[in-house]
């Protein structure tokens, strides 16, 4: 009989994931360990290892087959030098549209009913009224990138009445949730159309600076700009711009351009930005451990069989 695989999973799972995990690869053998705790031993002996393991240690894992990451960004491992290249990297692609897609979306509805002016107003102890709020009700909503993450959105935002349209780099068919489909070619002209523009686009070198002053101009007076994808998608003066003159109505941002956005940066007090501090995709919603335990269990067995790995961005 083979010796079981060694795997070092470095994820907070709670009790009930560990033994999912557990029952669902019975032909391996699990280590736990916490990204800052794990041993050069642990990380040396390990075959797998489930989690963002950091870039500068990659070295360590000299018996590496497959890196499997808790994120669905991958840039830091591709462009690693440490990464053996007997190991194959796989993303966790698919685990992170619930989160990510109900943050924004809360974010947007929040803004479009003025409820942080109304938290400003409550903390200042002032009784007053905002003025007109929005639907979204019958809104054009323009998605970009008509992934995992942008289906959810777009299921959400439809389910509420809205008409959405989804953008993607090449043709295809509108999946559940779009009432058509564009790609990025299309934008200049689909931008002016749409009453909420919201990204989740990847970072690439295609996507990056994407959203700069000539984006935001051909967006709809008034419209609201929505990120949850990367931050440097955006111009962010730009965008500040876009909100000081009034063309913008607001702008919802999970991630920003610079991240960590430093304490006097003046994207915190532009008007009507919300910012959260890229905080949508982590494991605050406990639904992301068990889609990430699900990816792990089937690429453990395609591991295992030798067969096609879920999510694989380089073998």
């Amino acid at each position: 009989m083979s010796e079981p695989l060694n795997v070092l999973v470095l994820l907070p799972l709670s009790e009930e994931q560990r033994a999912r995990l557990e029952s669902g690869a019975p032909f391996a053998s699990f280590t736990y360990a916490s990204y800052e705790d794990a041993t050069p031993e642990q990380v040396g002996a390990a075959e797998v290892i489930v989690g963002n393991l950091a870039p500068s240690r990659l070295e360590e894992a000299t018996s590496l087959r497959l890196l499997q990451l808790n994120s669905a960004g991958y840039d830091n491992y591709l462009a690693s030098i440490g990464l053996s290249p007997k190991a194959a990297l796989c993303s966790a692609s698919g685990a992170y549209g619930q989160a990510v897609s109900e943050h924004l979306l809360v974010m947007l509805l929040s803004l479009m009913k003025n409820l942080p002016a109304y938290r400003d107003d409550q903390r200042a102890h002032v009784w007053g009224d905002r003025g007109p709020s929005v639907t979204i009700t019958g809104a054009s909503v323009l998605v970009l990138g008509a992934g995992d993450i942008g289906g959810h959105f777009a299921r959400l935002a439809s389910a509420l009445g809205a008409h959405v349209t989804g953008v993607r780099r090449h043709a295809a068919e509108p999946g559940p949730g779009f009432e058509s489909m564009g790609t990025m070619d299309e934008l200049p002209s689909l931008l002016g159309q749409a009453d909420v523009v919201a990204s989740f686009l990847p970072s690439t070198t295609k996507t990056r600076g994407v959203a700069n002053a000539s984006f935001f101009a051909a967006m709809r007076p008034g419209a609201y700009f929505a990120n949850g994808g990367r931050g440097d998608l955006v111009d962010t003066q730009a965008l500040i711009d876009a909100l000081e003159r009034g063309h913008l109505a607001g702008a919802a941002l999970d991630v920003t351009n610079p991240e960590p956005l430093p304490a006097d940066h003046p994207l915190w007090d532009a008007p009507n930005a919300l910012v959260t501090p890229h905080v949508s995709g982590g494991f605050h919603l406990p639904v992301v451990l068990d889609n990430i335990v699900d990816i792990a269990i089937e690429n453990l067995g395609h591991l295992q069989e030798g067969t096609e790995l879920r999510n694989l961005v380089r073998r």
